[in-house]
């Protein structure tokens, strides 16, 4: 890279000047509009108009009007609020005719109202709801204390049932009067819906009068067909059944267009109310002496000015001190580019961030270092590997060329020996680059252990016994796990093949399991303390003057903890020189 300046255009100064400016102005008008927000919202606070209060007056009012037919019992509530509030409250008709006040003051004939009080059609911007009719309406659904005691038992049983599966849960009671189980913990069994579920369409003579009343209402609007009535849950799931059919009968039909049916049940649900709430009225929430329901703030011209003046100069004390930070940013940061174009250490004697990315690409220059060399290593150690098995093909075939060596079936068997030991070679490597690379397929199911184990034992029977070592299998209980039987076969099979091979005449080798934890553990001569943690590096062998025939490819340990790994699990080894070594894999995998 050039030592060269960058250009301005692309200078981090000049990004970090244009972000600062603009976050600056930013938070300059922010500021300006949030005082002027703030100051018009302590105008209307001090004056009595405030949205909150607004709205705890809508909502007391809604309370009412849901639970009384009419308005001639609310001035004493209007009077006893306003009185707290230091307001004046009205409702009005929608022809303007005064229903109740809380007291006398201007005319409000041409007042902008404060919201409409209407249970059946709810101002969902002071709600905040969803629902145009308010859950306390209850009308034809409340219920007599006897069929509220009714509903109170449904629910401890709901409730009991819930608890007796781990799942905390307490008794919800409606407006009207209707009790269920509501759970309050967690349940990942999934029990609470079927307890839920068990009083889900139970029903008193209340409530079966008054939904077939608004199921009459809502088969009305929809226009049913003559064969066909509307059956309405409790919870106002809608379904067709049979006109010949009790409605007690399970319905089997769901409505069709479902959006008209959610408006005809809503207007239904309306004019099954109507009688039973208070009429729409218009809420008038105001000053008492001007009648006024909102104050506006307007900044005068030397307000005005005194704000640009103060931003002006907010702006240029910014500039200022962006370009002397900025200067002094770029300072360390060409240092580190120069020293990372030499591949130099960068100095890294400060203490702040720019200390810390300095440090970090010393560290980062040393692991790329150290990845060459291991690199090289490998491809040195892979080239070794490679060489023997294919120079042996080469002079076995050269020599069969030359009538040196019989071309029979000895011959054919060397080759192959030696082809085997070849793929041999490239599967391992295959599967560490697959490791490496995070792709190493596994294919888990549910495995027996003892009888996974029991394959891998007899498979290294003959091996045993030829080379006079005592193979064992001892594996507490029956252990199930989820697992790749093929790869964990492989994992086991590498730790007691190289168990086998380096342990002496008459040794023994033991493979155990015990759960998730499986061990291979053998009386053979052990590993030094400092080669233990090289142990799972590729292509390294305790004594290295061991060949490839009598040592293995170097990879069998290597390829175990990926693969074990690639289970979420671990692989340790414990080692005690002339007594031997204990290979523990636990993979945590519990069935």
């Amino acid at each position: 890279m050039s030592p060269s300046r960058v250009p301005v255009r692309h200078s981090l100064v000049t990004r970090l000047l244009a972000t600062s400016v603009l976050i600056a102005v930013a938070a300059i008008a922010t500021t300006a509009w949030l005082a002027t927000q703030t100051a018009t919202r302590a105008i209307r606070q001090e004056q009595g108009r405030s949205l909150t209060d607004d709205k705890g007056v809508y909502d007391m009012l809604i309370g009412y009007a849901a639970a009384h037919p009419d308005w001639s019992g609310a001035h004493d509530l209007i009077a006893s609020r306003a009185a707290e509030l230091g307001r004046r409250i009205t409702l009005m008709t929608p022809d303007r005719q005064v229903i109740v006040e809380s007291g006398p003051g201007p005319s409000l004939r041409n007042a902008r109202p404060s919201a409409v009080v209407d249970p059946l059609d709810l101002d969902l911007g002071l709600t905040g709801g969803t629902s145009r009719i308010d859950e306390r309406v209850v009308g034809p659904f409340q219920l007599p204390d006897r069929e509220r005691n009714t509903y109170l038992k449904w629910a401890s049983d709901q409730v009991i049932c819930m608890a007796a599966a781990g799942v905390a849960a307490a008794v919800v009671e409606t407006p009207g009067g209707r009790a269920a189980a509501e759970p309050s913990g967690d349940d990942p069994a999934g029990i609470g819906p079927q307890c839920l579920e068990k009083y889900a369409d139970n029903t008193t003579a209340t409530e079966r009068k008054a939904l077939r009343a608004l199921a009459k209402l809502t088969g009305r609007c929809l226009d049913l067909p003559a064969d066909k009535q509307l059956y309405l849950r409790p919870d106002l799931r809608m379904f067709l059944v049979p006109r010949s059919e009790s409605e007690k009968v399970a319905p089997a039909e769901p409505m069709k267009a479902p959006a008209r049916a959610a408006s005809c049940l809503e207007k239904s649900r309306k004019i099954q109310f109507q009688p039973y709430v208070a009429p729409a009225a218009l809420l008038f929430v105001t000053d008492p002496d001007t009648g006024d329901d909102f104050t506006t703030f307007t900044l005068s011209r030397d307000n005005v000015v005194r704000i640009a003046g103060v931003t002006a100069a907010v702006l240029l004390a910014t500039i200022l001190v962006t370009v002397l930070v900025g200067r002094r940013l770029i300072r360390p940061l060409r240092a580190l580019t120069e020293a990372a174009d030499g591949q130099a250490p960068v100095p890294s004697g400060r203490r702040d961030e720019i200390g810390r990315l300095a440090q970090a690409l010393n560290d980062s220059a040393g692991r790329r270092d150290r990845a060459e060399a291991q690199r090289r290593a490998m491809v040195s150690d892979v080239a070794h590997e490679l060489r023997t098995p294919l120079t042996n093909i080469r002079s076995w075939l050269e020599a069969a060329q030359d009538d040196l060596a019989p071309t029979d079936g000895q011959l054919l068997t060397l080759l192959h020996e030696e082809a085997v030991q070849l793929q041999h070679i490239i599967d391992d490597l295959s599967d560490l680059a697959a490791g490496d690379a995070g792709t190493l397929r596994m294919h888990r199911s549910l495995s027996d252990v003892r009888e996974l184990l029991g394959q891998v034992v007899e498979s290294h029977r003959g091996t045993a016994q030829a080379a006079d070592v005592r193979l064992t299998l001892d594996v507490a209980g029956d252990p199930v796990i989820d697992a790749d039987p093929v790869r964990l076969k492989q994992i086991v099979g590498n730790l007691v093949s190289n168990a086998i091979r380096y342990t002496p005449s008459g040794g023994a080798v033991t493979v155990a399991a015990s759960g998730t934890t499986i061990t291979v553990q053998d009386t053979g001569v052990g590993i030094p303390a400092d080669d233990l943690p090289k142990i799972f590096d590729r292509f390294w062998r305790a004594d290295q003057s061991r060949s490839r025939a009598t040592g293995g490819s170097g990879l069998g340990l290597a390829i175990t903890r990926k693969l074990v790994e690639a289970h979420g699990g671990t692989v340790a080894v414990h080692s005690t020189p002339g007594q031997g070594t204990v290979f523990t894999v636990d993979l945590g995998l519990p069935s």
